[in-house]
């Protein structure tokens, strides 16, 4: 059986080569690891340290897979009534559009792999829930 050529070779990233980027919030660091390699799927890192949140923020048409890698951490929503916690292992899809924010109340590093459904990871932070963009 034949099929189309793949459009490109597989792509590696090593965990040592992430380097911060897109909008950070103190405490929480995000890492490109795969961007800008297909039109639409991309996939980043993200690092909350002990005791912090995110800025209240949505990934705009992107629809966004966490799958949790160590620590405990939530996302909350709807407009903060709504808490999801995440231990590792577990997975949550977060709709384009949705306003939420990341939570690392413990005293753990947390550690979320994010897949998103864009050529690369849009954040776009707010002034609170319902608010204007940053």
């Amino acid at each position: 059986m034949s099929h189309p050529t793949p459009s490109q070779p597989v792509h590696h990233t090593a965990s040592s080569s992430l380097t911060p980027s897109g909008g950070q919030t103190s405490g929480m660091i995000r890492s490109n690891a795969i961007v800008d390699k297909c039109p639409g799927i991309c996939a980043s890192h993200m690092l909350a340290k002990p005791h912090t949140a995110s800025a209240v923020h949505h990934h705009g048409d992107q629809d966004t897979v966490v799958y949790a890698v160590s620590g405990r951490g939530a996302i909350v929503s709807e407009g903060g009534r709504k808490r999801v916690e995440l231990e590792p292992g577990d997975y949550a899809l977060i709709p384009a559009w949705m306003e939420h924010q990341e939570v690392n109340d413990g005293e753990e590093d947390v550690v979320w792999s994010i897949t998103r459904s864009g050529r690369g990871p849009m954040v776009v932070n707010l002034t609170g829930w319902g608010g204007g963009v940053v």
